[in-house]
């Protein structure tokens, strides 16, 4: 066990460094001056001036092996660069950000588990029933609507309708807990929606691949109650491919959140991310991406990791 969970971790940090390297030279990749590509706004060319200047603070004027090393170097120290509009640290920002965004996926997941894995063991075991069409049916619904008009919906149901939470905003939970709450409430069943469907879908897909394995058949020939067959022997073995599939949804929340931020005025991480895309902010850019990059594969080993406490062949 210790031997595959340091190779699924040297694994992790190997591909982290891939990434940064493909973010330092993602800004290469373009033909043309980075520093004048940066500065370029509405095709007006920028004084020579400006460009020197940004060269300098990029350090684009050094080798591109010494750039390399001084870019690891930094990132090793938790320095992001300076952001171009307002000088600050981007290692501060995304900070002060990503614990709302990490907020709202969490509360998401949440809501999409206690909803998604006990309609799909209920479909799995009347499948090809009524209640079996009738939740696929639910779920089709709910994978094919996006996530912006759901968002429109709920404010449009339960706050100027019916006018039982605010529209949006953002209040932190160490000011008005109960407000902070009320706020994050909508955005997350918001996200909840279509992650329970994906959720349905593969807990009904697995439940009934082990509704049929041998051990189901000879558990229930041993005399065992159908909840201690379901409980120790059906959905322990279904949640290894849930868990995959969570792990992995959330990781693309990190960075696909943005409508839902931006719907509801929640000053998380992906709304940041646009922002600085609109602004050529070049350093809050590649800081952002690092970070949403490097908690998707941190997240993809924890998933490994839970796989196998749940999978003991996975450790053999």
């Amino acid at each position: 066990m210790g031997a595959y969970i340091f190779r699924r971790t040297l694994s992790a940090v190997a591909l982290v460094l891939v990434v940064c390297s493909i973010v330092f030279l993602a800004l290469y990749a373009v033909p043309g001056d980075p520093a004048v590509i940066l500065l370029s706004t509405g095709g007006v060319t920028p004084p020579q001036s400006a460009v020197d200047a940004l060269r300098v603070e990029l350090g684009l004027d050094k080798p591109l092996l010494l750039q390399y090393f001084s870019f690891l170097a930094d990132l090793l120290r938790g320095d992001l660069g300076t952001s171009f509009s307002d000088k600050s640290p981007v290692i501060e920002t995304i900070l002060a950000r990503l614990p709302r965004t990490l907020e709202l996926i969490g509360a998401a997941t949440v809501i999409a588990l206690l909803i998604g894995m006990p309609l799909g063991i209920a479909a799995a075991r009347h499948q090809g029933e009524r209640v079996d069409r009738l939740f696929a049916l639910m779920a089709s619904f709910a994978l094919s609507t996006p996530v912006f008009v759901i968002g429109t919906v709920f404010i449009l149901v339960f706050s100027k309708m019916l006018n039982l939470v605010p529209a949006g905003g953002f209040v932190p939970f160490s000011q008005a807990p109960m407000q902070h709450l009320l706020l994050l409430l909508m955005p997350s069943l918001a996200i909840a929606v279509g992650f329970a469907a994906v959720v349905f879908r593969m807990t009904r897909a697995t439940v009934i691949g082990v509704l049929t394995r041998d051990w189901v058949r000879t558990a229930r020939a041993k005399g065992l109650s159908e909840r201690r067959v379901l409980r120790r022997h059906i959905v322990r073995n279904a949640l290894g491919p849930v868990a995959t599939v969570v792990g992995l949804q959330m990781g693309s929340l990190l960075g696909g959140s943005v409508l839902v931020e931006y719907v509801f005025n929640w000053p998380g991480l992906s709304g940041f991310l646009v922002t600085a895309i609109e602004n050529r902010d070049y350093p809050e850019v590649r800081g952002t991406v690092l970070v949403v990059a490097a908690l998707f594969i941190f997240l993809n080993l924890l998933v490994d990791l839970l796989y196998m406490l749940l999978d003991p062949r996975v450790r053999h």
